[in-house]
């Protein structure tokens, strides 16, 4: 490649490969949604010793079951089955209830959303296994806790602003297992779990993971921190089992929710096993005799998480970007705590991010400034040494390096703000509180796609005079046709895809910033140029 092409060739490159890998995760996450295994008996695969310790037999479902126990509050519903489990969570608070918009690509193609958002939201899959299952490490008693109900004091109790505390209790014969839990107003628990029998080996799940947003943009599956260290599993990770002796907590999440078990005073075996029919990897506690643990099955909100056990705040988890992008979401926070409304706090941090970045982007755009104005003299040498490519070359980087310019000046400060841009991504499309929350008018929930689309219109005017503003230096028409372009497909996959109206929020205000940016620049150019003449 010579070098007048690099630049204007590398950032063509750069902006396709974010576009397509968009348009890949997207397309790939729409038309193969993550499968929904059948109920088995028993895996057919040979066991290693430690899988032999759970017993994989088939958790009884009964959709139709009357509930045990059903604990109701104003915010939730909670239904504990026969066999001890949280069958079912419901959220009743508005901002959970699915979004009623849809987007295009839905009303194209008939993949419908809730026409209007529903009463309350159920957390769990009925069909998979349930928080709170207990499996034996004997076989027999394992076969006979399945079909042995648990007996309470109670079938209804109500919540209101104080705990309640209530008793499971299952008689096995040679041993009675009791479960004493306490539940509380922020959907967080207490469970101690006790064998009659103290030598009595079994193992206590918090379930399989919510399915309230199983969105595939984010991680789905189960999270455990074991010495300080995350570890995360998605489905088909785990072949057997694989233990893990210094845990802090176990979850298991969705998009925007979860469910967990953790110890405060201490460190838990758990036993991630991946024979289980699930839509990741189950993890269990071992126990022998009795353990007290606290547990929590609703919404992944930071701040509440980390308030009822520091650790617990690495439930929220943002893939590679954690590092950089939970700052990122501290300080969103912070904003939002200021201006008391997310979509302005959105705007706020892509202003310090922009101002931030500043001198990476003013470099960046000095650098296809002397570019664009070497221009002319890279043509002349082209067609002069047409026929002779390392002298054309020789020549070229003479004048690079007679007027101080780099090839690839314009570009690296560029691809060096692509982690900030996914980093921003991910905290906009992962934050639970932004969910349900509105911006101006006609955002009524910034965690959902702009409903008259309105944003992706904003995004794609303000990227196309962003891209005429910006100084380039095309030497290849198809390059330049393709660039040209990038405006016009990026606002049609941000309307046909449903990405959240607080990203392209983010996107179409960093574009606005980039054209106030780009007019100072050319200011400060054209100054330069009058100074020396």
């Amino acid at each position: 490649m010579n070098p007048n092409q690099s630049n204007s060739f590398s950032m063509t490159r750069m902006l396709g490969a974010v576009a397509l890998t968009f348009v890949f995760f997207s397309a790939y996450s729409y038309f193969f949604p993550q499968e929904k295994p059948a109920q088995t008996t028993e895996s057919k695969s040979a066991p290693n010793p430690q899988a032999q310790e759970i017993k994989q037999i088939s958790s009884p479902v009964s959709k139709q079951e009357t509930p045990l126990l059903k604990i109701s509050s104003k915010d939730f519903e909670i239904e504990f089955d026969s066999l001890g489990r949280v069958a079912q969570v419901y959220l009743k608070d508005k901002k959970y209830a699915k979004p009623a918009s849809e987007n295009l690509f839905s009303k194209l193609f008939g993949k419908k959303q809730e026409s209007k958002p529903i009463d309350k939201v159920p957390l769990l899959d009925s069909t998979l296994i349930r928080p709170l299952e207990v499996r034996f490490a004997d076989e027999e008693i394992n076969q006979k806790a399945f079909s042995t109900p648990y007996s309470t004091s109670s079938s209804n109790l109500v919540l209101s602003d104080k705990p309640i505390s209530f008793e499971l209790v299952q008689n096995l014969g040679t041993q009675t297992l009791s479960k004493y839990i306490t539940i509380y107003p922020d959907l967080s628990y207490e469970i101690k779990i006790t064998s009659s029998n103290p030598s009595s080996k079994f193992f206590l799940t918090n379930g399989a993971r919510p399915i309230a947003d199983s969105d595939e943009y984010a991680f789905l599956g189960t999270i455990l921190q074991n010495d300080g260290t995350l570890e995360k599993f998605e489905k088909n990770d785990v072949e057997g089992v694989e233990v893990y002796k210094d845990v802090t907590f176990l979850a298991s999440v969705d998009r925007y929710f979860t469910t967990l078990l953790y110890e405060k005073d201490g460190k838990l075996e758990v036993l991630v096993d991946g024979k289980i029919p699930s839509l990741s990897p189950i993890g269990f506690v071992s126990i022998q005799g009795s353990k007290e643990l606290g547990g929590y099955i609703g919404a992944k909100n930071y701040q509440e998480l980390k308030a009822l056990y520091a650790p617990l705040g690495d439930v929220v988890e943002y893939g590679l970007m954690t590092f950089f992008a939970k700052p990122l979401f501290l300080l969103l926070e912070v904003l939002h705590n200021l201006c008391g409304n997310w979509g302005w706090a959105i705007v706020m941090l892509t202003i310090l991010v922009r101002v931030a970045l500043f001198p990476l982007s003013y470099k960046g755009m000095i650098g296809m400034q002397k570019l664009k104005d070497l221009a002319p003299q890279m043509k002349q040498i082209q067609a002069q040494y047409k026929d002779d490519p390392q002298k054309m070359q020789k020549h070229i980087m003479e004048l690079y390096k007679k007027n101080g310019a780099n090839p690839l000046g314009g570009c690296l400060p560029l691809l060096l703000q692509i982690p900030v841009f996914f980093a921003i991504y991910k905290v906009l499309y992962c934050a639970v509180e932004l969910k349900a929350e509105p911006w101006i008018l006609w955002i009524h929930d910034l965690s959902v796609i702009d409903p008259y689309y309105i944003l992706p219109l904003v995004m794609g005017v303000t990227m196309y005079i962003s891209q005429i503003m910006t100084p380039t230096t095309y030497t290849d028409p198809m390059q330049e046709k393709v660039f040209k372009l990038l405006p016009l497909f990026f606002t049609i996959f941000f309307i046909i895809f449903p990405f959240p109206a607080g990203l392209v929020l983010y996107w179409s205000v960093n574009n606005i910033l980039s054209i106030i940016q780009q007019m100072i620049i050319n200011r400060i150019v054209a100054k330069q140029k009058e100074a020396k003449k």
